[in-house]
């Protein structure tokens, strides 16, 4: 995978290396920070253009000498020198879901140790939106990206996209060719049923995202898997496909599933015991819907969410949930494409990390 060939890089003069360095108001200049920190000026350096080779106890402690002296850099001056923006985006489908707020602070904290700032991109899971962000990639406003949009509209960009350098994260499709950090979904889902499997429920229902989505089919594919796998036939009128993952959609999702339906030619079909939701923000609404139709919880509904939102825990019973590592998830983002820029031709590969399973009273 490569990296499109940057423009050569300007003579660095006399002049612009003096540009390059702001000093504080009291004149602390780059030594003087290596001083404060005990260690060479070249270290300081080193930290300054976030090169790999420093070891994090020393990273730290120039950091802290460099923001108690309030010596800064003059990043207008470094670019035109190195043609880097220290620039990273993170692209965001939904800023109100609240699952995404950990996984950037993730991102932001690495970003930071190494030097770049991150610029927040709402696409709205909308492909044009996305491929405008990722204009900035290709015009060098922007040094790197990190999209969690899911995998179809990533898909939508293009083969060309892939010689950006970015990374997916959460929402990915291996076959794209591009570094990503993420869960095995099947498998989280199939633990989920499992759960509810040996707390004696038979009838379990699923309210998932929509299919087109990677993501959404995998979770899927978990749940009925298990059902087989347990000799229960899953039927249609169990499962529930939506356009939103927010609250009110989850409990109006949650309603309508209580409802008598039509089997297989077998007749109407009772409601489900329990339900699993692929997301807590869909599983948190449908609490609220159980509630009010006088459904109690877990007493006559059980219900697993995923993710393990902060609110999971704070719900009316607390939520049983799959949990993902979202801040791991945001670090190990940046890393990867940390390890990108440092070496446009080095095959990163892709990460699974590992989820679990919390449980709590809703089940």
């Amino acid at each position: 995978m490569s990296r499109p060939t940057s423009k050569a890089k300007p003579v660095e003069s006399a002049a612009t290396r003096a540009a390059a360095v702001t000093p504080a108001p009291e004149g602390l200049s780059i030594a003087g920070v290596a001083r404060q920190a005990g260690v060479s000026v070249a270290t300081v350096s080193r930290v300054l253009n976030a090169h790999e080779n420093v070891r994090p106890a020393t990273r730290d402690k120039v950091l802290a000498a460099i923001d108690a002296s309030g010596y800064r850099v003059n990043e207008l001056a470094r670019n035109l020198r190195t043609a880097e923006s220290r620039l990273l985006l993170t692209m965001v489908p939904d800023f109100g879901n609240p699952f995404y707020a950990e996984i950037v602070r993730g991102i932001d904290s690495i970003a930071r140790q190494h030097g770049y700032f991150m610029l927040l991109c709402d696409t709205g899971a909308d492909p044009g939106r996305e491929r405008s962000y990722f204009d900035l990639l290709r015009r060098r406003r922007a040094d790197g990206a990190i999209c969690l949009d899911p995998a179809t509209i990533q898909q939508a960009l293009g083969e060309a996209s892939s010689a950006l350098p970015w990374v997916a994260c959460c929402e990915f499709d291996p076959a794209m060719g591009v570094p990503y950090v993420g869960i095995d979904n099947y498998r989280a889902a199939g633990d989920a049923v499992r759960h509810l499997l040996a707390r004696g429920h038979r009838r379990i229902g699923l309210i998932n995202s929509d299919v087109d989505y990677l993501y959404a089919r995998q979770r899927q594919q978990g749940y009925l898997d298990a059902l087989t796998e347990a000799g229960i036939e899953p039927l249609d009128g169990w499962r529930m496909n939506l356009n939103s993952l927010d609250y009110e959609a989850g409990a109006s999702a949650a309603v309508s599933l209580m409802l008598p339906r039509q089997g297989r030619g077998q007749g109407q079909t009772e409601p489900p015991s329990a339900i699993f939701a692929v997301s807590d923000t869909l599983a948190t609404g449908v609490l609220h819907g159980l509630r009010s139709i006088g459904k109690r919880v877990p007493q006559d509904v059980a219900v697993v969410g995923f993710d393990d939102i902060s609110i999971a825990a704070q719900v009316d019973p607390p939520l049983t949930t799959i949990a993902q590592p979202m801040r791991e998830l945001g670090e190990t983002a940046a890393r990867l494409l940390l390890q990108r820029l440092a070496n446009p031709l080095a095959n990163v590969p892709g990460v699974l990390l590992p989820h679990r399973l919390v449980i709590r009273g809703s089940t």
